[in-house]
């Protein structure tokens, strides 16, 4: 796909898909414009990847996308429903961590929970201390269950909050920063619970700024900039969209670059010791033995293929956090 090319090509609003928007825009008070004619698609059973810098328009597409926040324009669907209109039928399949979790500071982690279970009105009241438990084990709070939430760390904070989220099974997890706050080894808990999740069914949408968390766990990918969606689609497709380039290093870079040129391949270009070039269609195997049979010595044939941080990169020109 095109890397500007950022609207679904499905006809029928969410069709296989679990969030929806169309033209989705919101306009602040002063002009501002925080996201702009936003047109996302999730697949049923995706983990997709939420990504742009600070202030291009994430948070407030998720606020948009649960009702908390009205649009200026445009609409949006989630499980196949009209929001905000079908609120009250669709929230209660729908898990979410927005902007850090709130809880009561004198309460336990324990009975914040119990105080979440009890507010939602489609559960069995019988079985909230089962849910409770099951969700603080899932997410590694058990011990510190009955301690006061005013003395959990920023991590632990974030486990409870995700613990909120999946107090029942939810066909929908939106989660903004799941792992902010946590150490290394709960940053590889959450992306292994994504990952359960995801296998169990659930959709998850992720918005994070951590390139390895989404390379890791993430099958599509959605990309903003300046409140627009520059780029989407399955993970692969999306960075397949930026071209590989070859590098040829060699004593005779002005012959290499040559040899390439004539064999077809377009952003030619010497650099020092070596011929660059865009692979597109090329097979490299019949590049190394085309240079050869120019007698252009080898040295050395190196394909870089693109990154999510190229993309990335190429999308919005701002650098990113590769890693925590």
């Amino acid at each position: 796909m095109s890397l500007t090319e950022a609207r679904p090509h499905s006809t029928a609003v969410g069709m296989g898909a679990q969030l929806v928007t169309r033209g989705l825009t919101k306009r602040f008070r002063g002009g501002q414009v925080a996201v702009d004619d936003l047109d996302l698609e999730v697949p049923a059973g995706a983990v997709y990847g939420f990504l742009g810098p600070n202030g291009s328009g994430k948070t407030t597409t998720i606020r948009m996308l649960l009702g908390l926040v009205a649009p200026t324009a445009g609409r949006s669907w989630l499980l196949g429903q009209p929001m905000p209109g079908a609120a009250a039928s669709v929230l209660p399949r729908v898990g979410s961590l927005v902007e850090g979790p709130a809880f009561h500071p004198y309460l336990s982690g324990r009975d914040n929970l119990r105080r979440a279970d009890a507010a939602d009105r489609t559960a069995e009241a019988s079985s909230s201390a089962r849910r409770v438990d099951t969700a603080l084990e899932r997410v590694g709070l058990a011990n510190a269950a009955g301690k006061r939430y005013r003395v959990y760390s920023l991590g632990m904070r974030q486990r409870l909050g995700l613990a909120a989220a999946m107090l029942r099974p939810r066909d929908l997890l939106v989660l903004d920063e799941p792992t902010n706050g946590l150490d290394p080894q709960g940053t590889r808990e959450v992306r292994s619970l994504v990952r359960e999740l995801a296998a169990e069914g659930t959709t998850v949408f992720v918005s994070t700024h951590l390139l390895a968390e989404v390379e890791q766990i993430c099958s599509h990918v959605g990309v903003m900039s300046v409140g627009r969606l520059v780029a989407q689609g399955p993970l692969a497709e999306v960075t397949g969209a930026t071209a590989s380039r070859v590098r040829v290093h060699s004593r005779q870079p002005g012959d290499a670059a040559a040899v390439l040129h004539r064999l077809g391949l377009t952003g030619v270009a010497v650099e020092g010791d070596r011929a660059v070039a865009d692979l597109g269609a090329a097979v490299p195997e019949q590049l190394v033995a085309a240079l050869v049979r120019a007698d252009v010595a080898v040295e050395q044939f190196v394909v870089d293929s693109p990154t999510l941080e190229d993309l990335f990169v190429a999308l919005t020109g701002e650098g990113f956090d590769v890693e925590r």
